[in-house]
């Protein structure tokens, strides 16, 4: 397969550079100082088995690449309402996209096995623009399982995990689903493929839509949020309305939040992605995150009391930083 990496940040910079050193057949769409960097230096991946330079066709143009067979998408949700179209750009009459983003994404409510099947979330889409260049039948989504970190514009380096998940919530791209999962594979990932992908999507978000806001909020690495009992405690009541939300959802979380909380002590100081955004001064994925789990909770009439405070403080603190 024929793949493009959009967006060569932390996720999207790691998995193309590792497709790129399995000597896969993959270009990346950048811009600015990633752009420039990439270009003149190659991309430098850190904090694996061994640091390396790999050499990956970076354009800042979409016009230089055309169709490809899969685009793998990797750039904010706030980002994503101005990039759509650019993306549609490198869609052919057969070609997958596999978002790995934050939060619950624009495809998300689409073949969902509950009542709220097709519900237009303007939160994560809107006006519906994004599902308009990029329908949700073309959708193969990956959740990531993996920390990376940008330290410098052309560099990402890896933090704890090397996993990922694949799926195919339409069940029509059995054959691209196969050959994703193939390919990521030769890179050294531990690859996953699930038959209900939206369930990885939920669990992994139940773990992060308080640990992000409120490392935001704090500045505060996961291991100094979860040393204190208070903040944990309120933790674990978002945890359990989400897990109210998720059950309706057709999505029941089996883990315990003392169980995810217990999780995230093991992993020690980590920044949050939503962390990172904040102190780079970049847009927080706030209605990806959190703001959709509140309008899911509304449309199903589940109170989310925590969550919606949650929702405020952080809202609120990114008016006051200007994110």
């Amino acid at each position: 397969m024929r793949y493009c990496v959009f967006g060569l940040g932390a996720v999207g910079g790691y998995i193309g550079g590792r497709l790129a050193a399995a000597g896969l057949d993959v270009c990346a769409v950048a811009r600015g100082d990633t752009f420039a960097s990439v270009r003149r230096h190659g991309l430098r991946l850190e904090g694996s088995s061994a640091d390396t330079v790999v050499r990956i066709p970076v354009v800042d143009s979409v016009s230089e690449v055309g169709p490809v067979d899969c685009v793998l998408l990797a750039v904010k949700a706030t980002a994503l309402p101005a990039a759509a179209p650019l993306v549609a750009s490198l869609l052919g009459p057969d070609t997958v996209i596999v978002p790995m983003m934050n939060g619950v994404p624009w495809w998300f409510t689409h073949h969902l096995p509950s009542p709220l099947t097709g519900l237009h979330l303007p939160e994560v889409d809107p006006g519906g623009t994004i599902s308009a260049s990029l329908p949700p039948s073309r959708v193969i989504p990956a959740v990531v399982h993996f920390n990376a970190t940008v330290p410098r514009p052309g560099t990402v380096r890896l933090g704890a995990g090397n996993r990922i998940i694949v799926g195919d919530p339409s069940g029509t791209h059995a054959d691209a689903l196969a050959a994703v999962a193939r390919d990521l594979a030769v890179t050294g990932l531990d690859v996953d493929t699930s038959d209900v992908i939206h369930r990885a999507v939920w669990f992994k978000l139940w773990g992060n839509m308080t640990f992000n806001p409120i490392s935001a909020i704090t500045g505060a690495t996961a291991d100094l949020i979860v040393a204190d009992p208070l903040a944990v405690e309120f933790i674990e009541s978002c945890m359990h309305e989400a897990n109210d939300v998720g059950t309706a959802l057709g999505l029941p979380v089996a883990q315990s939040p003392t169980e995810r909380i217990d999780l995230t002590r093991q992993m020690g100081p980590i920044k949050s992605s939503m962390l990172q955004d904040a102190e780079a001064s970049r847009p927080l994925e706030l209605d990806a995150i959190l703001g959709s789990v509140v309008a899911l909770g509304s449309a199903l009439g589940i109170a989310t009391p925590n969550l919606r405070g949650l929702l405020g403080l952080a809202r609120v603190f990114a008016t006051a930083h200007g994110l």
